[in-house]
């Protein structure tokens, strides 16, 4: 249920009605917007009288909403929710730009990568220490060490980290990462996302391979039901009957979900596509659908890379895709 309360309430009245609420055991979340004033009520809604509520001098109106996600949804928050990260934000019409190996390989990889993307425009560095795969044989990341490497390339260039986390037990090790990725694997893992709710750090929280948009947003209204409301949805491809690629990227996310969200939206072609010669293509798709920033897999030497080389672009290729990626985001604001 929300309240849309009337131009400047009184406040006494504002805090009568907020401590009946709450003593119905209803929690109460104001958003004071650019237009007018909310209270998204979270909690039992069925027996509060709708009517006893709108009587009162400081209310213009009150609606229950039908969707089970409630802090994630527009209607709750009308405006688009900016995540700051750095000199980088997430939502608001600005596009960030996450850039990096899929994983962590050595000391000279991740420096030389993340020196490249930060010069290209990158905003943020990407890179996973621990990295999950299909095959239990293949290389799965430094671990530890992985995460030493990232802090070091970040002491070298400034760039804040995104780095994949797959359990609570590992919060402790990513306490000097920037930003928590979920990967797809994790999108139900609720355990993790309970945890992250706790936390006061940005999380990306990836759409898991065959999940609608209300299941990825009811994730996401896990980590902010825990009270991180700092989260950012990326679209990485989904599992349909196609085989050329890893992945079908469903841009049509993107507008979609800024109707039913406030929460910024970002993709990751670099998951979707199954060659890097289609990275830059479907990365400037999402840009056009309003994206609002994109995550890409960037590898000095893709062909020897350990992990996910053949969707990799180089440096060169990424300062490229950068350039087309803004005119584009300039392009789309200007309308």
């Amino acid at each position: 249920m929300i309240v849309i309360l009337k131009d400047r309430p009184d406040e006494e009245q504002l805090a009568g009605l907020v401590s009946w609420l709450k003593d119905q055991g209803i929690s109460v979340h104001p958003t004071v917007g650019s237009s007018q004033t909310i209270l998204g009520l979270v909690g039992d809604t069925s027996r509060i009288d709708m009517d006893l509520i709108s009587a009162l001098d400081i209310v213009s109106s009150v609606k229950r909403v039908q969707e089970p996600y409630k802090n994630a949804n527009r209607k709750f928050h009308p405006d688009d929710t900016v995540i700051r990260v750095g000199s980088a934000r997430f939502g608001g019409g600005a596009f960030a730009l996450i850039a990096g190996p899929s994983v962590v390989e050595s000391e000279e990889q991740i420096l030389s990568v993340a020196e490249a993307v930060k010069e290209a425009g990158a905003d943020l560095l990407k890179g996973l220490a621990f990295k999950p795969r299909s095959s239990p044989y293949a290389f799965q990341g430094l671990g530890i060490e992985g995460i030493r490497l990232l802090l070091l390339a970040r002491e070298k260039t400034g760039l804040p980290l995104v780095s994949e986390i797959h359990d609570a037990s590992q919060l402790p090790l990513f306490e000097e990462i920037d930003v928590l990725m979920v990967g797809a694997r994790n999108m139900q893992n609720y355990a993790l996302l309970r945890a992250l709710g706790k936390t006061d750090k940005p999380v990306i929280l990836k759409r898991g391979f065959s999940n609608t948009y209300e299941e990825w947003l009811m994730s996401a209204e896990y980590i902010m039901a825990g009270g991180n409301g700092k989260v950012i949805l990326c679209e990485r491809g989904i599992r349909t009957f196609e085989p050329s690629a890893a992945g079908t990227l469903d841009v049509a996310c993107v507008p979609v979900l800024k109707e039913l969200t406030h929460l910024p939206v970002i993709i990751d072609p670099s998951s979707a596509a199954g060659s890097y010669t289609f990275v830059g293509s479907l990365a400037r798709a999402g840009a056009a659908a309003g994206a609002d920033g994109a995550m890409l897999g960037v590898h000095n030497d893709p062909m020897r890379a350990l992990c996910d080389g053949p969707v990799s672009l180089t440096p060169e290729r990424f300062r490229k895709t950068v350039k087309s990626l803004r005119d584009i985001h300039k392009l789309i604001m200007e309308e």
